[in-house]
C-alpha cells in the first residue's frame, strides 16, 4: 500500500545545537532546538563538551518533537541527519541515532550536508502561510562561523562554489572581534544589537585584496587587534567609552566586504534571485542592505528560525532526496570537512 504522505524526521548535530524537526510533505510541523550554555564559561564551543551534551539532549528533542507534530513514529518515512561539515564529536552522536532510528523503524537514511541544507532552508513551506521561494537558477551567501561561501545553485542539489574564504569565516571574525571587545559568549549577535546604536563612519578598517569572488578575514581580525591596542594604550578606557561606534564600523565592514564579492557575482552570472542563508544571515546590517540592494532582483532572506543551525534545514533537504530516492547506507560515516 503507497504511503499518502512523506514523513521525514531531521537530526542536526554539527556543532552545538542538537536539533530535531518533522517535516510533512514539504511543511515543517516542528522544529525543536537544544542550545548548549556549557559554553559559555569557555568563550567558544568546546567540542568534547559539545558531543557529551547532544548525548544527553536528543532523545529529549526528537521525542518532543514527533509529540509536537502530533504524528506517531511509525508514519515517518525517513530519517534525514547532518553528516558533515561539522565537528566529528557532535557529527557522530547524530549519525549513530539516525542509524539506530532507521534501522529500528525500517525505514531510509538520507545524509545531508550541512551547508546545502542551510541553503535549502528557503524551500521550507508553513501550514496555513505563502512565501516566495527563489527560482533556479539563484546565487545564495551563504555565511556562518565556518563557512563564507557565494554559491550559484541551479538545482535542489546541483550547487557550484563561486567563491569562498581562504582563511577565516565571516562569523568567526564577528566573535572574535567580540571577544576582543569583552562581549559575552556567543559575541556574534551581541554585536549585532550594540552596532544598531553606533556610529558606523567613526572608524575605517582595510579591506582585504583577494583574487576574484574569493574572503578573507584574518588581516581584517588583525587590524582591529592592533587598533584597540593602539586606542587602548592611549585610553584605557577606550572600549567601554566607545563600544557602540566600535561594533557598528567593524559590522559595516564585514558587510561591505560580503556584499562587494555578491555584487560581482551578479554582474557575473546575471542571475536575478539573491538568497542568503547561515547564521550571519541573521545579522540585521546584512538584511538591510541586501533589502536595499535594487528592486532589479529578487531577494530571499530566511526566517530568523531557519538562520541559525536546525533540524527543519536538514528535514527539508531529507524531504527533497527522498522524492528522489537519493538514500545512505548504514556504513556511512561522518565527514567534518564535507564540501558543497
Amino acid at each position: 500500500m503507497q504511503q499518502s504522505s512523506i514523513i521525514i524526521l531531521g537530526i542536526e548535530s554539527s556543532c552545538d545545537d542538537t536539533s530535531a524537526a518533522i517535516i510533512k510533505d514539504g511543511k515543517i510541523l516542528a522544529n525543536i532546538i537544544a542550545n548548549q550554555q556549557v559554553h559559555e564559561a569557555y568563550g567558544g564551543v568546546v567540542p568534547e563538551l559539545a558531543s557529551r551534551a547532544h548525548q544527553q539532549n536528543i532523545v529529549p528533542v526528537v521525542d518532543e518533537a514527533i509529540k509536537q507534530a502530533k504524528i506517531n513514529k511509525k508514519e515517518i518515512s525517513a530519517v534525514a541527519f547532518t553528516n558533515g561539515p561539522g565537528l566529528l564529536g557532535s557529527l557522530l552522536v547524530g549519525s549513530s541515532f539516525a542509524k539506530a532510528f532507521s534501522l529500528a523503524m525500517n525505514i531510509p537514511l538520507i545524509e545531508i550536508n550541512h551547508m546545502q541544507g542551510h541553503i535549502l532552508a528557503h524551500f521550507i513551506e508553513e501550514e496555513n502561510t505563502t512565501k516566495k521561494q527563489p527560482h533556479f537558477p539563484f546565487l545564495c551567501l551563504t555565511v556562518s562561523g565556518g563557512h563564507t561561501q557565494i554559491v550559484k545553485v541551479t538545482d535542489y542539489f546541483k550547487m557550484e562554489v563561486l567563491g569562498e574564504t581562504i582563511d577565516d569565516a565571516a562569523g568567526e571574525a564577528f566573535d572574535k572581534v567580540a571577544k576582543m571587545l569583552n562581549l559575552p559568549y556567543p559575541g556574534g549577535p551581541i554585536l549585532d544589537k550594540y552596532a544598531q546604536l553606533g556610529n558606523s563612519s567613526n572608524y575605517k578598517f582595510t579591506h582585504p585584496k583577494v583574487f576574484n569572488l574569493n574572503y578573507s578575514f584574518s588581516g581584517l581580525k588583525t587590524g582591529v587587534l592592533y587598533f584597540l591596542k593602539n586606542e587602548l594604550q592611549k585610553n584605557k578606557n577606550f572600549i567601554q567609552e566607545n563600544l557602540y561606534d566600535i561594533c557598528a564600523s567593524v559590522q559595516k565592514t564585514i558587510v561591505d566586504i560580503l556584499l562587494i564579492n555578491l555584487n560581482k557575482a551578479i554582474k557575473q552570472t546575471g542571475i536575478k534571485d539573491i538568497a542568503i542563508a547561515g547564521g550571519v544571515s541573521a545579522n540585521s546590517e546584512l538584511r538591510k542592505r541586501l533589502t536595499n540592494l535594487s528592486s532589479d532582483y529578487n531577494i530571499f532572506i530566511p526566517k530568523m528560525e531557519y538562520c541559525t543551525d536546525n533540524a527543519a534545514m536538514i528535514a527539508i533537504a531529507g524531504y527533497y532526496k527522498y522524492l528522489q530516492q537519493d538514500f545512505a547506507s548504514q556504513n556511512v560515516t561522518p565527514n567534518a570537512r564535507m564540501k558543497v
